[in-house]
């Protein structure tokens, strides 16, 4: 039997909630330890008519290890880095449609950056805003099995 349990880690940078105008979330996740990255993205139900005016972007930056175990400068992922999503100035992903909520949206990163980041941004004026939330599974430990991270309840 496999187990992909005791070797992914998951790490959650946007909390799920209804988010209105402005930034929505933005998380800087340290890939040190670990061989691959997965994002993965819930968009729930929308609460406003989305279009090319009122939507959400996602957009991935990544960054080299400064040798002090911090992030130096943070630039935009480009297409070569991203695995499912062709980048466009680091946007990998843009819901602008009522049909595109109430989904799950996943893309790889495959950069050789030790951090990265995603921002999601409400464009537009958002009056109920949509429910939204992401996290980052980091795969291929170094070191495993990697510890359970079960919540407490």
């Amino acid at each position: 039997m496999k187990d992909l349990h005791s070797n992914i880690s998951v790490e959650k940078v946007v909390i799920p909630k209804a988010y209105t105008t402005g930034i929505t979330g933005t998380a800087e996740v340290d890939l040190k330890g670990y061989n691959s990255c997965e994002f993965i993205f819930d968009f729930g139900v929308y609460g406003d008519t989305l279009g090319s005016s009122v939507k959400h972007t996602v957009l991935v930056t990544h960054a080299d290890d400064t040798g002090a175990g911090v992030a130096g400068s943070y630039a935009n992922v480009a297409a070569g880095d991203i695995l499912g999503a062709t980048p466009s100035s680091g946007i990998c992903l843009t819901v602008l449609d009522n049909a595109d909520c109430s989904q799950v949206y996943r893309f790889g990163y495959v950069g050789g950056k030790r951090f990265v980041t995603i921002l999601i941004t409400a464009v537009g004026t958002h009056s109920t805003g949509t429910i939204i939330g992401a996290s980052v599974i980091k795969g291929d430990p170094e070191n495993g099995p990697v510890a359970n991270t079960a919540p407490t309840v």
